[in-house]
């Protein structure tokens, strides 16, 4: 006689550490960077592109044509100037936009922030205590605040 089994719910994971006061740390975070005089003006260069279809359409081609290109070469095959020519022509009309450059400009800082924030969250599981300028390969505390004399 076959029994039937229930499907068991999986167990949640064990952590070690409680999640409340990282969470609590971590709301500390966002506001703290959206608290900065520059992030009213940061945002707003990334909601101009996310509200611009056009331009996101136009990016989203830009970045399939180099991804293919890129792929091409990688495979060992040639790209002709044509295909050179179109690719150059895609971006160079992207880049004429300035919605566009302001977007890449604070993309490229959100990243950096993003970079080093990781960076710390890193070291500090690397030493096991929170980082100081001395725990870090380079001439900072993880946010340009450089601690070598």
């Amino acid at each position: 006689m076959e029994t039937e089994t229930q499907p068991t719910e999986a167990p949640e994971p064990q952590t070690c550490l409680d999640l409340k006061p990282i969470a609590k740390g971590t709301n500390h975070l966002c506001e703290a960077i959206v608290s900065q005089d520059g992030f009213a003006e940061l945002y707003k260069k990334i909601d101009a592109f996310i509200n611009d279809e056009k331009l996101k359409y136009e990016y989203s081609m830009l970045n399939e044509r180099g991804a293919l290109l890129q792929q091409k070469q990688q495979a060992g095959g040639e790209i002709s100037d044509e295909e050179i020519a179109g690719f150059e022509k895609l971006r160079d009309e992207f880049m004429a936009n300035p919605v566009a450059t302001q977007f890449l400009e604070a993309q490229e800082e959100v990243q950096q922030v993003q970079d080093r924030i990781h960076q710390v969250i890193a070291k500090t599981f690397e030493v096991g205590r929170v980082p100081q300028s001395e725990d870090f390969d380079f001439c900072s505390d993880g946010f340009g605040n450089c601690g070598c004399e």
